[in-house]
């Protein structure tokens, strides 16, 4: 007897809501930590010349790119960075939208524009809810760094480390990491009106997984806003200490 195949259609798949889990294996490429971006030395902060609405056009509010270059020019002070590659989240949008912005800081070119994930219990189109909490299945805010990748469950990952202090701190013990989901294509989004959903990993489209993670790589910095209250009057890094 023949064996019959039988496909689910491609709108009946759920969404979908898949965890950040630790690797399965780790391979050479674990040990490559170095980025393809760009490492400048310089005295004045990368960026310093570009307008709050440079990016108005491509979605990224000039409010929020303002907080996002507060960040980055104080982490870049602080000598947390020298990498002048910059990705901004804005969860504040619903992952119908392309909410992250990957920029070159020095010459102001924007690289990428994409699609992200947030985690199952920020939110369903609509971020609700960010934390820093183990198991809580919800995305980090704040300003983050990224390490080394790894190959998993997802494939090839980039680990991600929290730079603010009970907002994201914890994002490495999390697994809080970047990877490709097929919950995140523009095929997926206009036939649902959303993304899926992970457990608080920023989650990518698996098309360009590859090519923006080794460019993300090895110490660049991912900023991920979101109009909180506490964080908005607490972070070091969007206000003078």
């Amino acid at each position: 007897m023949q064996n019959i195949l039988i496909l689910l259609p491609f709108f009946l798949t759920p969404l979908h809501a898949e965890d950040c889990t630790p690797p399965v294996h780790t391979t050479a490429d674990l040990r490559n930590a170095l980025s393809v971006s760009p490492v400048i030395h310089t005295e004045n902060a990368p960026g310093s010349e570009l307008a709050d609405d440079t990016f108005e056009e491509k979605g990224l509010r000039a409010e929020v790119f303002a907080k996002a270059k507060t960040a980055f020019h104080k982490a870049w002070e602080k000598g947390d960075t020298q990498k002048t590659i910059f990705t901004i989240i804005d969860y504040s949008l619903g992952s119908d939208k392309k909410r992250m912005w990957i920029i070159d800081m020095h010459t102001g070119e924007l690289l990428y524009h994409q699609h992200v994930t947030h985690g199952k219990n920020s939110g369903q189109k609509h971020v609700k809810a960010m934390s820093n909490v183990d198991n809580s299945k919800t995305s980090n805010i704040g300003l983050l760094k990224t390490g080394e990748t790894y190959y998993g469950k997802h494939g090839l990952s980039l680990k991600l480390d929290g730079l603010e202090q009970g907002f994201n701190d914890n994002a490495r013990s999390r697994y809080i990491v970047m990877h490709g989901a097929s919950y995140v294509t523009e095929a997926y989004i206009r036939a649902r009106g959303q993304a899926g959903r992970s457990w608080g990993c920023p989650a990518i489209d698996p098309a360009m997984t590859k090519e923006i993670i080794h460019k993300l790589k090895g110490g660049s910095l991912l900023f991920g806003y979101y109009p909180d209250t506490k964080w908005l009057g607490d972070s070091t890094y969007l206000n003078e200490q």
